[in-house]
């Protein structure tokens, strides 16, 4: 049977039609190829790769390996990370990496984010630290509630907030006089 042919086979018929029961025993080749000899499965198309919603729950996680990160594993991993910054590009790295979770880093894991930011000399991702935090929390309320905790921490490095820098009204004065 022709390439062709099986392709045309293939895309017309139900899968369950090329491949052989599961029920009836295996017979030699007739010479079609290894993968379209036997299917675990009649629905599927592809014999290599199961997929990830016929894997039992435990299989996924047991072979894979990884298991859901606690909120402190996270901490602790990320001011590691933030501890061992050299340049820049690592610091601004880490910082889009622990942004990107579903969860705002705790306090400890922005004293070093911004102890990291100092060492590299890096003044405007210091502010942006503070941008992002504001992006995501939930309300105000724990907005202020990080400003209050890292008060100290932001004297003592010099850090200003971006609302300090561009108070409100140059942003209502500015956008009216240049539109």
């Amino acid at each position: 049977m022709s390439s062709t042919t099986l392709l045309r086979l293939a895309s017309r018929t139900p899968s369950s039609c090329l491949f052989r029961s599961r029920i009836s025993p295996p017979r030699p080749h007739a010479g079609l190829p290894a993968t379209l000899i036997c299917s675990s499965h009649s629905s599927d198309f592809s014999t290599s790769v199961r997929r990830a919603a016929e894997k039992a729950p435990m299989e996924d996680t047991a072979a894979s390996g990884h298991h859901e990160e606690s909120f402190e594993e996270f901490t602790a991993r990320y001011e590691k990370e933030f501890d061992n910054v050299n340049d820049v590009f690592e610091l601004q790295r880490n910082l889009n990496n622990a942004f990107a979770y579903d969860l705002v880093p705790s306090p400890s894991v922005i004293t070093a984010a911004l102890r990291a930011a100092r060492r590299v000399n890096d003044f405007p991702t210091a502010v942006r630290i503070f941008e992002g935090i504001k992006a995501k929390v939930e309300n105000k309320g724990q907005y202020d509630e990080y400003l209050r905790d890292l008060e100290p921490l932001r004297e003592e490095l010099g850090v200003n907030l971006k609302e300090d820098l561009y108070p409100e009204q140059l942003f209502t004065a500015g956008a009216n006089t240049h539109g």
